[in-house]
């Protein structure tokens, strides 16, 4: 009997075998991947040793796909800091992925325009009730900076005082419409964001950009005043500057997330961070419409 009939299975069966020693799996597509770098396990003992670095001006994220902790350094970070950080990954060091950004990452607080708390100004994000009682969310290192927030620079009309805040580990807070005579209009619904997902943000000093959402559940640790390391962000390659904070990232009618600080600018690009606004609405039991 002739063994050629059987010849292609034996072939692929020899290239399957060969591709999985290979680190490389076989799809039922037949299209190949790459195995992931390293396992859970090993993954999240990376980013414990990037976080215990201390490093500033870094946030990183698991990719799982890949299996490596991606660390993006922003310019502050020198060359003694960044060997550092190499050697969180200790003998896998395939398994982190360090990329360099312009500029610093820090909250984008600013004297200016928009919503006015101090001497700092910052972005409205999105309103929200609970009852008949009106909100309106924003950043949490805006909240922390000053406790009563105003609709112009000079504090002549009120919008109400801070009723929580949480910055750092979280950036949001929410300011209560004591100024019943402010319009609070709606058209959200929250949603949770996605890998690739192309969003808008909205902001006092910048207006309207959009991008791309490239991570979630990363960690930032911001330099400046005020600095601090927060975690569970969205990070995109929408831009962003100073008074941006708090405002609105969103994909339609779909809320997303509020503006918490960043790199670069909108001339030329940077790494922007937003807080999901679905662990703010919950923290404070309202309801985004």
């Amino acid at each position: 009997m002739s063994s050629t009939p059987n010849l292609p299975r034996r072939i692929a069966g020899i290239a399957a075998a060969a591709a999985v020693a290979a680190g490389v799996f076989v799809s039922s597509a037949g299209v190949a991947t790459a195995a992931p770098v390293a396992g859970p396990a090993a993954l999240t003992a990376i980013s414990d040793a990037v976080s215990l670095t201390g490093v500033d001006g870094i946030a990183w994220y698991t990719d799982a796909a890949t299996g490596q902790v991606v660390v993006t350094a922003d310019s502050s970070v020198d060359g003694t800091e960044l060997a550092t950080l190499q050697r969180a990954g200790k003998a896998n060091s395939r398994a982190l992925r360090i990329e360099r950004t312009a500029g610093t990452f820090s909250p984008l607080l600013a004297a200016g325009d928009a919503i006015y708390g101090g001497q700092y100004r910052c972005s409205l994000g999105f309103n929200a009730r609970s009852g008949s009682t009106y909100y309106l969310l924003t950043a949490g290192h805006c909240g922390v900076s000053a406790s009563t927030w105003y609709t112009n620079s000079s504090h002549s009309t009120l919008i109400g005082p801070v009723t929580g805040a949480s910055f750092p580990g979280n950036d949001y807070a929410i300011v209560r419409y004591q100024n019943t005579a402010l319009a609070h209009p709606g058209g959200f619904t929250v949603a949770d964001a996605f890998v690739g997902e192309n969003v808008t943000r909205r902001g006092s000093t910048t207006g309207t950009h959009t991008g791309r959402v490239t991570a979630l559940n990363a960690t930032v640790r911001y330099s400046g005043t005020p600095g601090g390391t927060v975690s569970g962000l969205i990070q995109t390659t929408v831009c962003a500057e100073g008074g941006d904070s708090g405002g609105p990232l969103y994909d339609g009618t779909k809320a997303l997330g509020l503006t918490s600080g960043g790199s670069g600018n909108c001339s030329s690009g940077g790494t922007t961070f937003f807080q999901p606004v679905r662990e703010a609405a919950n923290a404070y039991g309202v309801t985004i419409y």
